[in-house]
């Protein structure tokens, strides 16, 4: 037993083309928007189906790869600051290499 209420306006030949649908039916207009409501749910609920798998697919894959970064150096976050100072030493080290050899 239906026992909600759903209330909406429609314009008059809206409402003329739905009445006349569900008499040409042989069902009330509630049995119809029931019908129409039930199958655009259904359609939409089947589109998102496939959105959901391919998303779940994604998800799936993208996690796979999560905290993965091949960098061949195991320790290199531990000893990232001695890494990077040893960039600058070396970097400071060609800059002057460079400017003795421009005297």
């Amino acid at each position: 037993m239906k026992t909600e209420v759903y209330s909406w306006r429609v314009s008059a030949t809206r409402k003329a083309e739905l009445e006349s649908e569900a008499r040409r039916e042989g069902i009330s207009l509630a049995g119809l928007l029931e019908q129409i409501t039930t199958v655009w749910l259904e359609q939409r609920r089947a589109g998102r189906n496939g959105d959901e798998a391919e998303q779940a697919a994604l998800r799936k894959r993208v996690m796979a790869t999560v905290g993965k970064i091949r960098g061949g150096d195991p320790t290199r976050s531990q000893r990232a600051s001695e890494l990077v100072k040893e960039i600058i030493r070396r970097k400071h080290h060609k800059e002057s290499n460079a400017f003795r050899r421009a005297d």
